[in-house]
């Protein structure tokens, strides 16, 4: 049974910064690439960052590249979302992803993703 949980969401002011987490259940974690989405109301569910299951490689949405940072911990699995220079348009519930098989490839298709966490709501006042 594979468990996904994120916490750390929360509302801030622009400009400022926030650090969801994500802890996972299951003894292959490592295996898996892992990703963060956002989904803003009445909006579908966009992708954010992934990461490889080594932590080597990652992936981020362009609307996020020189502010948002993907990052895990396989001893602990856990996986992280450093979020700088926050604006009110990232406002959003932030849901943790993991990949439906082992695979190298950090994929953006929401559909690649087969466990989902109930997700942790962020919200950016202006």
């Amino acid at each position: 049974q594979v468990q996904l949980v994120e916490s750390g969401g929360g509302l801030v002011q622009a400009g400022g910064s926030l650090r969801p987490s994500c802890a996972a259940s299951g003894r292959t974690f490592s295996r898996y690439v892992m990703a963060w989405f956002l989904q803003a109301p009445g909006k579908e569910r966009e992708f954010v960052a992934a990461i490889s299951w080594s932590g080597e490689i990652t992936k981020n949405a362009d609307s996020v590249k020189g502010r948002f940072t993907i990052s895990r911990d396989n001893t602990k699995n856990m996986v992280y979302l450093q979020m700088n220079r926050l604006k009110p348009e990232d406002t959003a519930v932030y849901y943790c992803a993991r990949s439906k098989s082992y695979s190298s490839i950090l994929t953006r298709d929401r559909y690649e993703y087969e466990y989902w966490g109930p997700g942790t709501q962020v919200t950016v006042s202006s």
